[in-house]
């Protein structure tokens, strides 16, 4: 299948966001915040232009990454740039076929050419793993509340880009939402019913 990655522009954000509401809605809860996430990250200050990319399949917009900025802060609280993953989207209908993995490489790759050191998701390990994320404990990094888990995952950008950084990781803002925010904005949207549902209970 031959898959173009570019930058998403404005004309591409509602689009986008049916996308991501279709590939989350009740993956981890029913229905899903990550619409309103995305939303959300294309007004901050976190937010990188370039690192935010749709993957089109004969002009139709088929996938969706967006890496923005983050922060590991260390015990005495000095800030160090990293980037977070996600929201990640692809259509339901071309899952399995390689184009979350072409997202994630093209992130990486702009990311490399930006400068940036590392990139930190929350996600699962049994996709994610098969392109060199690992959890963040092997750096020493955690949850503000000293938490960490094997979903919360890193990869390096270039060997040894964390040497001697240990710390908290502080994603952006916008990923804070509540079940009642995300309902309010899903009242622009076509009616969904929401269901409990197996990758739920996992």
């Amino acid at each position: 299948m031959n898959i173009q990655i570019r930058p998403e522009n404005a004309q591409d954000f509602l689009t986008v966001e049916h996308l991501t509401r279709y590939a989350f809605w009740d993956v981890y809860q029913p229905g899903c915040t990550e619409h309103l996430i995305l939303h959300r990250l294309r007004q901050s200050p976190g937010f990188i232009p370039a690192l935010n990319l749709v993957a089109e399949h004969e002009g139709i917009i088929i996938g969706h990454g967006v890496a923005t900025l983050a922060a590991v802060k260390d015990s005495q609280g000095t800030s160090h740039d990293v980037l977070c993953l996600g929201p990640l989207s692809v259509d339901p209908a071309r899952q399995g076929q390689g184009i979350g993995g072409s997202l994630i490489r093209a992130l990486e790759d702009k990311a490399r050419e930006l400068g940036y050191r590392a990139i930190i998701l929350i996600g699962h390990p049994s996709y994610y793993g098969r392109f060199g994320f690992r959890c963040t404990e092997a750096w020493g990094i955690t949850m503000p509340d000293g938490t960490c888990f094997p979903e919360m995952m890193l990869a390096e950008l270039y060997p040894g880009a964390l040497d001697g950084i240990r710390g908290t990781f502080h994603p952006d803002g916008s990923f804070d939402v509540t079940q009642e925010e995300a309902d309010v904005f899903d009242l622009r949207f076509p009616h969904r019913e929401k269901h409990i549902t197996d990758t739920q209970l996992k």
